[in-house]
This record gives structure tokens, C-alpha cells and sequence, in this order.
């Protein structure tokens, strides 16, 4: 049996009624169309009323050719309502002075008086119901000196007509205005899921550039050193040494597969909530030893000196991958065996790091890679700078970073010293 689809209900008169009220006429689908059948009804209305009233005499010839004149011209009464105003008022007050059938006229030239007051400004609306009020007051004068009621049955429908549509365009500008919000919002929300997006896949480019760049340049040093222990005296073969540089890469991967399985799984969470513990702590200041112990598994001789506590978590990881990233840079760049300073310590309301080596640094001819972009944005991630390039007074390179943070007072700071090991 097939299943039936659904279908959406459609709105209620009610629902449409409010929605045409809502809606700009002039932006209105098939308002020609509609406009001419309203032109129509309310020339067969006014047919009705010259017939079968006694307010005037009945039209002749001449008078239907004046009324149909003046019903005519409601087809461009949305986007041309006033001169469809003129074009309506000129036949309508000629049908009037001939003391035809006052009544029958009177629909169309408040139509003409409402279209006005919805799409034009309030200034033009009140003038145009002036001129109105004294066209009818003249005609009626002069057809009807004595007839007061009618004068002022003229002058309250006029004057009602004009408020109705002045209140009906306020509401549908109101309207407007509050959709205009909507979309603004919608927008904006639009916009910062999108800013949210990309700042997400810039975070993971930056872990990943991180963990793979530090993880493979280690592999790749260890992997040199096996290799040169293998060629350099195959007669006099050191196993234990090879046994060690061995053990080393297998390390280095075991941790580069934990690190990246813990992003894959940030990545694959459906919902942050789901995994609220995927990631784990973030790497410290704590973490720091390691890294200087991995740089000298790969050949750097490397002095960590680290004068601080308490340092928020988002700080802290920042200090680990800046650090991470510039060892990094500096066991492939700075040449075989280098010494490298890396230093970190609080001042007033700020953590620095520094991080300095005395090799060649990045070859300029090189292809330009992502490193000192990602630490930078590490830095300014927390509201920091960062400076990288070659040192001043010597020869090597330095990055430099200063992270924001509460000051920390240096009764409870706490020391990591590591001295250089060969």
C-alpha cells in the first residue's frame, strides 16, 4: 500500500485577508488583474446605484460615458495613485455638476482617496483629501446649497477613508520593519555560524599542522640517525644504539597517534556535549619538559628554563604549541646539533616566552610554510602578540610571544629548570 503524502494546509480567509493587509500593494502578485476586477464590481455597484436610487437623476448616455470614465483609470491605482486620483476626480466632478446620480460615484473616488493614503506619504494624503473635501463641498454647493448633512456625510467618509489607509500603511510599514529585523537577524546568525565554521577549521588546521609538522620532523631526525649508525661502520655495528633510535620513532608515533585519534574524535562528534571529555586536558606549561626532551632525542641541545604559575589553561596550551611549533622549526631549520634557550616567566599582567637558537634559520628561497602563521595566530587566539625572525646580536633565530594573564605573585611562582644536555 502506498503511503499518502501529506499536503500543507491551505491558509484560511482570514489568514489571507490579514496577509493582503500586510502585504505592499505595489509588490502584490497580479495586482492588474486584480485591480481591474475591482473596477469592474465597482462599476456594476455604482450601475446599481444610479438606477435604483433617487439621489439625482438617472445617467444618460453621456453620464455612463462619465462614469465609466471615472472607474477606468483605478487600474494604476497602485503604482500611480495620484494622478489616478486626477484622472478619477475630473469625470466624477463632471457627473456630479450635471446632477446625475451623486451616490453611484462615491466607491470609486474612495478608492482612489485610500490607495493615496497606503502608498503615499501623510503630507501628500492630507492635501489630496483637501482637495477632495473642496471639489465636494463645491459640487454639492451648486447642486445642493441647502443640503448641510450631505455636506458633512461628504466630508466624514473622506476624512474616514484617509485615516483607514494612513493607519493601514504605519501598520504595514510596522510590519515590514519587524520582518526587516527577522532577516537582519537571520542574517546575522547566518554570518557568525559561518565565522564559528571557519574559525573551527582554522583551530584544526592549526592542531594538526602542529601535531604532524613536530610528530614527522622528529620521525624524520630518528630515522636519519638510525640510518647514519646503520652506513657509518657496518663492520663495527652499534645495536643497542640502532635499538634506541628505533624505539624512539615508535614512541614518537604512539604519541602522534594518540594526539591525532583525540582530534578525529573531537571532529566526529556530532555534538560537543556528546564528548565532553574527547580532548582531554589541555598540554601546559607542565607539558613543556617533553617537548624539550623529544628536541633532544632529535639532536638539539636544549635549555628550558620555566618561572610561572597558575597561568590560565588557554594560555598555558598557547605557550605549549608556540613552543611546540618553534623547537619544531628549529631541529629542522637551524642546522645538525643546535643549542636552543627557551624561556618562560610572568611580568605584570603578562606571560612571555621566548624561544632562541644560534642556527641558520628557514631558508628564505624556500617554499614558505604555516608555521609562523599558526604560532602567531596561537598568540593572538588569547588576545597576544607574537614576533618571529632573526636575532639582532647574534646569529639564529627568536620568536618572542607575550600572553596576557592575571599577574601572579611571585611568592607562589614556580621554577622548571632543564640545563643543556649534550
Amino acid at each position: 500500500m502506498q503511503a499518502t503524502t501529506p499536503t500543507a494546509s491551505r491558509p484560511g480567509v482570514g489568514e489571507r485577508i490579514i496577509a493582503v493587509i500586510n502585504r505592499d500593494p505595489r509588490a502584490a502578485p497580479h495586482g492588474t488583474r486584480n485591480d481591474a476586477v475591482l473596477a469592474a464590481v465597482l462599476f456594476a455597484g455604482a450601475a446599481c446605484l444610479a438606477l435604483f436610487t433617487d439621489d439625482g437623476s438617472r445617467p444618460d448616455p453621456a453620464g455612463w460615458a462619465l462614469l465609466l470614465a471615472g472607474h477606468a483609470p483605478l487600474l494604476g491605482r497602485r503604482h500611480r495613485p495620484l494622478l489616478t486620483l486626477c484622472l478619477v476626480a475630473v469625470p466624477i466632478a463632471a457627473f456630479h455638476a450635471l446632477d446625475y446620480n451623486h451616490s453611484a460615484p462615491v466607491p470609486a473616488t474612495m478608492v482612489a482617496l485610500y490607495s493615496i493614503a497606503t502608498t503615499g506619504t501623510v503630507r501628500r494624503t492630507l492635501v489630496s483629501g483637501a482637495l477632495v473635501i473642496g471639489v465636494g463641498l463645491t459640487m454639492n454647493g451648486l447642486t445642493n446649497p441647502e443640503g448641510m448633512i450631505e455636506l458633512l456625510r461628504i466630508t466624514g467618509w473622506v476624512v474616514a477613508v484617509l485615516f483607514c489607509g494612513i493607519d493601514v500603511r504605519f501598520y504595514r510599514q510596522y510590519v515590514a520593519s519587524i520582518v526587516e529585523r527577522a532577516e537582519r537577524a537571520e542574517r546575522t546568525r547566518e554570518e557568525e555560524a559561518r565565522r564559528r565554521v571557519a574559525e573551527e577549521r582554522l583551530r584544526v588546521a592549526r592542531d594538526l599542522h602542529d601535531l604532524l609538522a613536530h610528530s614527522i620532523t622528529l620521525i624524520g631526525v630518528q630515522t636519519s640517525v638510525a640510518a647514519h649508525v646503520l652506513t657509518a661502520d657496518p663492520e663495527r655495528l652499534d645495536r643497542t644504539a640502532v635499538a634506541k633510535a628505533l624505539d624512539d620513532i615508535a614512541e614518537t608515533c604512539r604519541s602522534a597517534r594518540g594526539e591525532l585519534r583525540t582530534t578525529l574524535e573531537v571532529l566526529r562528534a556530532q555534538d560537543a556535549a556528546a564528548v565532553p571529555d574527547a580532548r582531554g586536558p589541555l598540554p601546559g606549561l607542565s607539558a613543556l619538559p617533553d617537548l624539550a626532551e623529544s628536541a633532544r632525542l632529535a639532536g638539539a641541545d636544549v635549555d628550558l628554563s620555566v618561572r610561572a604559575d597558575d597561568v590560565p589553561p588557554a594560555v598555558g596550551a598557547a605557550v605549549y604549541r608556540i613552543t611546540q611549533e618553534a623547537l619544531t622549526n628549529a631541529v629542522r631549520h637551524a642546522g645538525p646539533k643546535p643549542s636552543v634557550r627557551v624561556e618562560v616567566h610572568t611580568e605584570r599582567g603578562a606571560l612571555r616566552l621566548s624561544v632562541t637558537d644560534d642556527g641558520t634559520g628557514p631558508d628564505p628561497s624556500g617554499t614558505p610554510g604555516f608555521g609562523l602563521v599558526g604560532m602567531r595566530e596561537r598568540a593572538r587566539s588569547v588576545g597576544g602578540t607574537l614576533d618571529a625572525g632573526p636575532r639582532e646580536d647574534a646569529d639564529g633565530f627568536e620568536v618572542t610571544a607575550v600572553l596576557p594573564t592575571p599577574a601572579t605573585p611571585l611568592t607562589t611562582t614556580t621554577t622548571i629548570t632543564s640545563e643543556r644536555t649534550g
